[in-house]
């Protein structure tokens, strides 16, 4: 559901990388005077029967031979980016650097060498009894068998961190959370706006404009409900809502292209000057589009990944049918929508359109690869797959999407042969469609 401005914020910020090695390596640093508390209260009997008094070497080879493996990560870490970047798309790149795996690794590396260090200054000027050389001691073997564990999973995940189906399947799960999201919260709450609603100025309303140029990136549901229940002055006694509909309209969805002439949302003409600072807040405006409540941008960095595939210097028709494969698995979400959970009546917001979201992936590899019939086939075949899955909600975008590619086709001059198996499937996609009207079908 919708999450507020500072939930959107925190979780950015806990995704860095930096961030989960800072706590691990702080986690590192405090083990050791909690080792030196501990001390006291283990029994000298066991203390004699341990070989704590080695702890100083082992610390020695934890600690220098940690330096040399976080330097070593990080260099694999930034190569995998960068190929990634270049065989992939650069808009890829931030999903690998939330990797869960690489981040924890990495931390974990890190606090064994800041563990390790500190320990041997803690040693160095004795600041230890021979019972907090065991609590020391016994820590060290905790560590090392976490940075084993940690050396095995990076291992394993070294395999297939940042190749290509690694990305493209980072892509797919980021759209999919995005659009199952959409699909349960089709206004973000909020009250969706009519079918075919052309964005214009409700009667007795103004625009409020983005206040800066970017991409809009999130919105803050509950306080655009904050702000316009406050407009709203038949308020019952537990909150209720009585108003005859609702007081602000949100103008475009995250993802859009705003700007300080681009309305964000319309507002009441009364609204005093000094309310809208509040209103304008909720609004998240960044230098780059994010995947949390945008699933179009999942869909086009997919159909990036596609195109670069059937450029002529790649020539790799297999992705390109693989991201066809992946798109069918996304938009089958579309379909897990539900009745509108209203939890924002006073805030109105855009439909999601399934015909914006066929855009997003299909012209583009439709005209990248009219000439290659494999493509082409397998293009007919996913729509196919959709408009069977839902005539009523995919079949006129399927039927569409279906003749433009039959038309790159044409324009490509395939083999009469060729062309006639895809006006086979493309037939079955129209005869699916016939009967379930043009319309718009929004979300």
């Amino acid at each position: 559901m919708a999450t507020t401005r500072i939930e959107f914020i925190l979780t950015r910020f806990f995704r860095k990388l930096w961030v989960r090695a800072a706590s691990f390596a702080v986690l590192g640093v405090a083990i050791v005077p909690l080792a030196r508390l501990i001390g006291p209260l283990i029994s000298p009997d066991l203390v004699a029967l341990t070989g704590a008094g080695a702890v100083q070497g082992i610390l020695n080879i934890l600690a220098s031979s940690m330096l040399a493996v976080t330097t070593f990560s990080l260099s694999i870490m930034v190569s995998a980016y960068s190929s990634a970047a270049a065989a992939v798309t650069p808009r890829v790149v931030t999903l690998l650097m939330q990797d869960r795996t690489s981040q924890t690794v990495l931390s974990t590396f890190i606090g064994a060498f800041l563990f390790g260090l500190v320990g041997i200054i803690g040693i160095e000027a004795q600041a230890f009894s021979q019972s907090g050389l065991l609590v020391l001691f016994l820590t060290t073997i905790v560590v090392i068998a976490l940075v084993v564990v940690a050396l095995i999973r990076w291992i394993s995940h070294l395999t297939s961190f940042g190749r290509l189906a690694d990305s493209s399947r980072r892509v797919e799960e980021a759209t999919v959370h995005a659009l199952s999201t959409r699909a349960r919260f089709p206004a973000l709450g909020g009250v969706p706006a009519p079918a075919g609603h052309d964005g214009g100025a409700p009667a007795g309303h103004r625009a409020l404009c983005a206040p800066a140029t970017g991409y809009l990136q999130h919105i803050d549901m509950p306080q655009l409900d904050a702000c316009a229940k406050a407009l709203v002055p038949g308020q019952g006694q537990k909150g209720e809502f009585d108003g005859a509909g609702p007081v602000l309209h949100v103008a475009c969805l995250p993802g859009s292209f705003v700007h300080p002439a681009k309305p964000l949302v319309w507002v009441p003409a009364s609204l005093p000057e000094a309310d809208e600072a509040a209103i304008l807040q909720a609004f998240s405006v960044g230098d780059e589009r994010s995947f949390d409540q945008d699933p179009r941008f999942g869909l086009c960095v997919l159909c990036e990944i596609a195109e670069r595939a059937l450029s002529p210097a790649v020539n790799d028709p297999g992705t390109a049918i693989d991201i066809l494969g992946r798109s069918v698995r996304i938009l089958a979400h579309w379909l897990e929508r539900k009745p509108v959970a209203v939890e924002y009546p006073r805030v109105s917001v855009p439909a999601l359109r399934i015909d914006d979201l066929f855009d997003d992936i299909f012209p583009a590899i439709a005209r990248d690869g009219a000439g290659v019939f494999s493509v082409q086939l397998r293009l007919q075949k996913s729509l196919l797959a959709l408009a069977r899955l839902s005539p009523a909600d995919f079949g006129p975008g399927a039927l569409h999407q279906s003749e433009r590619a039959l038309h790159a086709a044409g324009q490509a001059s395939l083999p009469p042969e060729e062309t006639a198996q895809l006006e086979a499937v493309a037939n079955d996609i129209r005869n699916l469609a016939h009967d379930t009207g043009r319309g718009p079908r929004v979300l």
